[in-house]
Formats: C-alpha cells, sequence, structure tokens
C-alpha cells in the first residue's frame, strides 16, 4: 500500500511525499526515525493505481546500475547536483528516472540525498536509504556506494539463479497443459463420428476423454472465466498482509522447496547484514532494513521479535539461534564473529558460502523436477492416445 505523507523536518520545512508499507505505523516509524514531526498520513489510492499499472518495476539490475554510475561520478569529484542531473539524462528505466528527476529538484533546494530518496520510498529499498545517509554523516559516500552496488549486484546475480532455474519447469508445464487442451478440444472430435458410428462399446479411458472433449467443446469459456478468477482471486489474497504470510511460511515449510528457500533468505541476511555493519550502521538498525530485504513476511516477524532479546543484552548469535530459520552454521559464524570483532568479515564470507550453496540447491531441484514433469506429461500424453487406439482396435477385431 502507498500512503502520502505530510510532515515538518527539525528546520521547521515542510515536506510531503510517499512511502510504501503495509501499515499505517510503518509510515509514522519513517518519519519518526528522521526526526520528522507528522503532519498527515494517508492512502494513495492514485498512486498505488498509478505505480501498478504504468510504472516500470525499478530492478535490482537498475539499483546497480545506478549506483555504480554514482560512485564513479562522485569518486570523480563531480558535484552531487551535477551528478544527479546526468543519471536522470542517461538512465532508461522511467520509473528510476521520474524519482532522480525528483531528487535532483529536492537537492538544489538543500535537501540531503538521503532525504530526497525517502520522498521515494517505493522506488529505493530501505537499505540503500539508510547506506546513503550512514555514508553523508561519515562522510564516505562514495564507499558507501560502490559496495551497495556490489551488494545489488550479488542480489541481481542471485535473482537470476532463481528466475533460469524456473523457467524450464515453468514452460514445460504451460505446454504441457496446452497439448491437453488442444488435443481434447481440436483432436479428438474428429474420432467422434467414427466411434458413434461404429456400433462398439466404448472402453471407459475412450468414454471418459470423449465426455471432457465435449464439456471442453460447449463450456470452454467457462472453464478460460474460472481460470481468470482463480489466477485474479490468488494474485489479490497474495497482495494482502494474510495472504503474503500463508504463502511465505509455505516457503519455509514445504518439503522440497523449505531448504532452498532457507538458503536464499540465509544469503541475503548474512550479506545485507555485512554491508551494512561495515558501513558503520547500529545493529538494532541494520536488523530492521534486512528484516524489510528478506522478502518473507514470517522471518521478517521472527526477526523482529529476536531483537527484543538484543535490546536486553543478548548476543546476536543467540538471537539467530532463537529464531529457528537459519542453518546451525549460521549462528555458529556469527558467534566467531563476534569474539574475533570481525563479524562484518564473518557475514560476507557466510554469504560467499550460501550464494554457492543456492545455486547448487537450484540446481539439483531442477534435476529433480525435469524428469518427474516429462514423466507426468508422458503419462497424460500417453493416456490419451491408448484411450483413442483402444476402439480402433476393437473396430479391427470386428471386422
Amino acid at each position: 500500500m502507498i500512503y502520502k505523507y505530510k510532515a515538518i523536518t527539525k528546520e521547521g520545512e515542510s515536506i510531503e511525499g510517499f512511502f510504501e508499507a503495509s501499515e499505517e505505523s510503518d509510515v509514522l516509524t519513517m518519519l519518526k526515525t528522521n526526526d520528522y514531526l507528522p503532519v498527515s498520513v494517508e492512502k494513495d489510492i492514485g498512486a498505488d493505481a498509478q505505480i501498478s499499472l504504468f510504472s516500470t518495476k525499478v530492478k535490482k539490475k537498475d539499483l546497480a546500475v545506478f549506483c555504480r554510475q554514482f560512485y564513479t561520478m562522485v569518486d570523480a569529484g563531480i558535484g552531487i547536483v551535477k551528478c544527479f542531473d546526468i543519471l536522470e539524462a542517461q538512465t532508461s528505466n522511467k520509473t528510476l528516472k521520474a524519482a532522480l528527476k525528483a531528487i535532483y529538484e529536492d537537492v538544489q533546494k538543500g535537501f540531503t540525498i538521503s532525504e530526497a530518496m525517502n520522498n521515494h520510498a517505493n522506488v529505493f529499498p530501505p537499505i540503500l536509504i539508510n547506506m546513503i545517509e550512514a555514508g553523508e554523516v561519515s562522510g564516505t559516500l562514495d564507499t558507501i556506494l560502490e559496495r551497495m552496488a556490489n551488494h545489488f549486484e550479488q542480489e541481481n546475480k542471485l535473482e537470476s539463479k532463481i528466475k533460469s532455474a524456473l523457467i524450464y519447469p515453468t514452460a514445460l508445464i504451460v505446454v504441457s497443459i496446452s497439448v491437453v487442451i488442444f488435443m481434447l478440444v481440436a483432436v479428438l472430435p474428429t474420432f467422434i463420428g467414427m466411434f458413434d458410428g461404429s456400433g462398439t462399446a466404448l472402453p471407459w479411458p475412450t468414454q471418459i476423454l470423449l465426455d471432457m472433449s465435449s464439456w471442453l467443446q460447449n463450456y470452454l469459456y467457462i472453464f478460460g472465466l474460472a481460470v481468470i478468477i482463480i489466477l485474479v482471486g490468488g494474485i489479490y489474497f497474495i497482495s494482502t498482509h494474510e495472504g503474503r504470510r500463508f504463502v511465505d511460511g509455505l516457503k519455509i515449510k514445504i518439503p522440497g522447496i523449505r531448504v532452498t528457500n532457507t538458503k536464499i533468505i540465509t544469503s541475503r541476511f548474512t550479506r545485507t547484514l555485512s554491508t551494512l555493519m561495515a558501513s558503520g550502521i547500529p545493529l538494532l538498525q541494520a536488523l530492521e532494513v534486512v528484516g524489510k530485504v528478506l522478502n518473507n513476511v514470517v522471518v521478517q516477524d521472527k526477526l523482529t521479535n529476536s531483537m527484543d532479546g538484543i535490546r536486553r543484552g543478548a548476543a546476536l548469535s543467540r538471537a539467530v539461534k532463537s529464531m529457528e530459520i537459519f542453518p546451525p552454521m549460521v549462528d555458529s559464524m556469527i558467534s566467531i564473529g563476534e569474539e574475533s570483532g570481525a563479524l562484518d568479515d564473518i557475514l560476507a564470507k557466510t554469504a560467499d558460502f550460501y550464494d554457492d550453496e543456492v545455486e547448487m540447491s537450484l540446481q539439483r531441484m531442477t534435476t529433480l523436477i525435469e524428469p518427474i514433469l516429462l514423466v507426468g506429461m508422458a503419462v497424460v500424453i500417453g493416456f490419451i492416445v491408448i484411450a483413442m487406439a483402444l476402439p480402433m482396435f476393437e473396430m479391427v477385431n470386428t471386422i
């Protein structure tokens, strides 16, 4: 949900902008974190519709290119205002281009980069905004931007691996369903007249296929409408907080995909936390940001609950272990990092390890799924062929 807010800064300046959040309280938390005095917060239905229907999603690849180009210019000594002018001119993504143009204008008015980017929280993820704010305070903006470029490049690689692993199974399922529907609707009806005129009793497999073919021919529009309703209903359900929680819970419970999803979450958790801590972000603030980039509401809630223990003085390793989500290796590595004082470095190495584990796990999962789908497709099409051939054999025997 997109919320439109109005607030007053510490300097007494009135600002307004949009923020993507599941609840109004999240917007108020964001404003208080930035020392803004909230004036009004309301749902912006128009912004939701515009973003969902007309805007182009800003991908990790776009953010990686943005950070890499921004870093190069800052490192070369180009002024911030000029940087955003150049970035806006050469960006092809329409959503990112519009946001950069607005930031360019806000920076000219005296806003800091993080303040200007925070007005476009639907475009820039929390980790990027927090990191740039840390870079502005510490005077290490170029270093921060280089780290963020590396971070988003790694995230883009991870997403690409996941998508690549899902392309073939998805395509095979779609082709299989399309072939079956085509055979039932277009091929099988050509044999109906021949079967009816033979005068022989049809075998039960053939009769089942004929009934299915007849139903699809007469009610294909109902079948298509039902599929559309199910898809739209499923998408709407997933977009709700309860639906998202239900689906995210299944991701870490269903055998077969649970291990792979856990490794993906572990990779994101360790890499993001490493990047934040290496840049001097306080642990609790870093964990809040990490929870938002894990892309799993159930794990985010467990992480939020574990933060209560850290506030009371518990070690991060103990808090992570209490979540009962991550593999045992993670809390052990974190414990070593806490004892050695090199937690960010240990987390980075752990992230590298689980990046490789994710790739191998996806390959194994794809290797198992492919033969199962092929066998399933062969069984279904084989059943159709046999069901069509049986009456022909009986007709030949009768003759």
